[in-house]
Parts: structure tokens; C-alpha cells; sequence
């Protein structure tokens, strides 16, 4: 009787692991994966999504791996009733326009206010409270006024990435904004003057967006 060749004892061997998953639980796996690419977080609090953060809650191992693979680190966060992806390669990060740089660090700041100097649980605010925040106490000279149609689009953005919840009114500048909490980990800031320091950019000369992405990665480096 011959040896076992190399190539079948390799797949006798073969560990078996999310390889060898029901198709139902492979499918579930993947739609998580896939979710965290394209939004980098899965909401339990959005209906759509409840079922698919119970099954992630229940299974984080799995999707910590095959999600180590794509290149994310995966964290659960219970009490938020969410499941955050960070990425671990540059390719992955995601680059802003220095405009829409400014309207989440902006975000980011009214958040920061109304948490940990005001003591609240939820942060709110309206859109024309965040035109004004922009204009006229934070970086007043770092941009024009935001076109509205540009502003939606930042936003919505946003929305995508569970960062804000976006209440729509007409007119536009009457719709309500709730700032949810994975903004600290997608903007990771120590503290206000953390902040100060990345925001006291946009006061000097303009600078391409390449510049400010490194200066907001050197935060996060540092966090």
C-alpha cells in the first residue's frame, strides 16, 4: 500500500473552523462583513439591523476573525447596542473633503459639549445650530457657507456611518440632528484640546485634503 500523498493528508488535516460554518450562519457572516465595509458599524437600535447585531453579539468571534482578515479590528459595544469596525490598513480609512472634515469635527465638538460639560445623555442640535456653530464660534474662517445640497450630502454620509441620526424638516435648516457616540471612536480626540489642535488647522492656510486627513490620523495614532 503507497504513502498518502502530501495533498490528501493536508486535507485530512485541514483545520476546520469558519470553513466548515452551516450555509445559514456563512450567509449571516458574510452579510455582517459586508455591512461593516460598506458603514464600518452595525446599529442594534435601527430595526433593520436587530437581528443582525444579536447574531454578531452572539457570535463576535467569528466575525473578529474573518473581519481580522479583511483588515478591521471589530469591537462589541452593549450598552450603545452596537458592533464598530475600525480599520487597521491606511487603504481602508475612509477620506473626507476638508468640507466634510469640518462639519463632523464640528459634530464632534457639540457632542463633546453637551456628554461631558453639560452632563447629558443624548446630544441634539439643528442643522442651522450647526451652520452656526461653524460660522460663527468654532472656524469662522476656515470656509464659506456650506451650500445645503452639499450639507444633506455630508450628513447623510454620516447617517451611513451611525455617526448622526438625521431627522429631515422642510426647510432644511429646521431638521434635527442626534449625534450618536461611536463619533469618539471614528474621531477619536483624547480630550477638547486634542481637538483644538486639529481644528486650529483650518484657521491658518488652506491645505489639501491629503494634509488634513494626516493630521486627523496623527489624533487617532496618538489616541
Amino acid at each position: 500500500m503507497t504513502d498518502p500523498s502530501p495533498d490528501s493528508a493536508f486535507v485530512e488535516d485541514a483545520p476546520k473552523g469558519l470553513l466548515s460554518l452551516p450555509e445559514q450562519e456563512r450567509e449571516r457572516l458574510s452579510e455582517a462583513l459586508q455591512e461593516l465595509l460598506a458603514s464600518g458599524s452595525i446599529n442594534g437600535l435601527e430595526p433593520s439591523q436587530t437581528a443582525l447585531y444579536h447574531w454578531c453579539r452572539q457570535y463576535l468571534e467569528w466575525l473578529q476573525e474573518i473581519a481580522a482578515l479583511s483588515g478591521l479590528d471589530v469591537a462589541l459595544l452593549h450598552e450603545e447596542r452596537l458592533v464598530q469596525a475600525t480599520p487597521r490598513i491606511a487603504s481602508l480609512r475612509l477620506r473626507l473633503r476638508q468640507d466634510a472634515t469640518l462639519v463632523w469635527l464640528a459634530l464632534w465638538y457639540a457632542a463633546d459639549v453637551r456628554w461631558r460639560d453639560e452632563g447629558q445623555d443624548q446630544a441634539f442640535l439643528s442643522v442651522a445650530e450647526l451652520n452656526d456653530l461653524l460660522q460663527d464660534q468654532l472656524l469662522p474662517d476656515a470656509t464659506a457657507v456650506i451650500p445645503r445640497a452639499r450639507l444633506r450630502e455630508i450628513l447623510r454620509q454620516a447617517v451611513k456611518f451611525n455617526l448622526v441620526r438625521l431627522e429631515a424638516a422642510e426647510p432644511f435648516e429646521e431638521s434635527g440632528i442626534e449625534i450618536l457616540p461611536a463619533i469618539r471612536r471614528v474621531i477619536p480626540f483624547r480630550d477638547l484640546a486634542a481637538w483644538a489642535e486639529t481644528a486650529a488647522a483650518f484657521g491658518r492656510v488652506e491645505k489639501p485634503a491629503d494634509a488634513v486627513e494626516e493630521e486627523l490620523q496623527a489624533v487617532e495614532e496618538e489616541s
